[in-house]
């Protein structure tokens, strides 16, 4: 049986779809010309992401926006902790801080590069993703957990408040049940994203060359290196 590749998924994908090779149109912002905010990024996964890779893709869009759901509720727990309880104060601004630093680094640091490395087979961003959204997996069983003080309403703070009141540690405990089904997802995901990556036949060498690529095709590093041999090649003429 020949060995799947990701050229050979990819010449695949493009035989079966011939349209998906012509320039797709520029996307069109709905947001008016004045408005001062703009997006930031641009995706379309039916027209960007091969469609073996489309579910796989959807279900982390899915899990990002599960996992800032599951912040926001977490923070109106902490609250109405902290309502019932003020001695919560230091957990419920943590929560404040872990909506505001988590939802969008988990989307840049994790979900983008997970989505660029499906789009343009890339290896560089698979190991980019791996290594983060590992440390992110380890950060939702944290969650679920919930260790008092640290902002999350997990399954030991909720146990600690409903000796305090049983609303609040209802509510508590509905956040730590998302928490636990995120962090199981997650790491279902992971595993599964894996096993695709090592179907493509990428390598550690592979990414390192993409690395190396990227980094030289920088405008900014060609004219660091070449003020630097500049630099290297006058010292060397001037020095006796």
């Amino acid at each position: 049986m020949p060995r799947l590749t990701s050229t050979t998924l990819l010449r695949s994908q493009s035989q079966h779809q011939p349209m998906s090779l012509l320039p797709l149109p520029l996307p069109h912002c709905l947001l008016p010309s004045f408005c001062p905010v703009q997006p930031c990024f641009f995706q379309d996964i039916s027209m960007e992401i091969p469609q073996e890779f489309q579910k796989t893709v959807s279900t982390m869009y899915y899990l990002w926006m599960c996992s800032t759901l599951a912040l926001l509720l977490n923070f109106l727990a902490c609250l109405a902790s902290f309502c019932v309880e003020t001695s919560k104060g230091a957990g419920f601004g943590l929560s404040i801080l872990w909506v505001i630093l988590f939802t969008p680094c988990s989307f840049v640091c994790w979900y983008r590069p997970m989505y660029k490395a499906f789009r343009s087979d890339s290896s560089f961003n698979f190991f980019v993703f791996f290594f983060i959204f590992f440390a992110q997996d380890v950060l939702f069983v944290l969650q679920a957990i919930g260790i008092p003080g640290w902002g999350f309403s997990g399954w030991i703070s909720a146990l600690v408040v409903l000796k305090v009141n049983i609303a609040v540690a209802v509510l508590m405990l509905l956040v730590a049940l998302f928490f636990t089904g995120i962090a199981v997802l997650g790491i279902v995901m992971l595993q599964r994203i894996h096993s695709l990556y090592r179907r493509t036949g990428a390598s550690f060498q592979k990414a390192q060359q993409e690395f190396a690529a990227g980094v030289f095709s920088n405008p900014a590093v060609r004219t660091a290196a070449a003020n630097a041999a500049a630099g290297a090649a006058e010292n060397a003429f001037r020095a006796p």
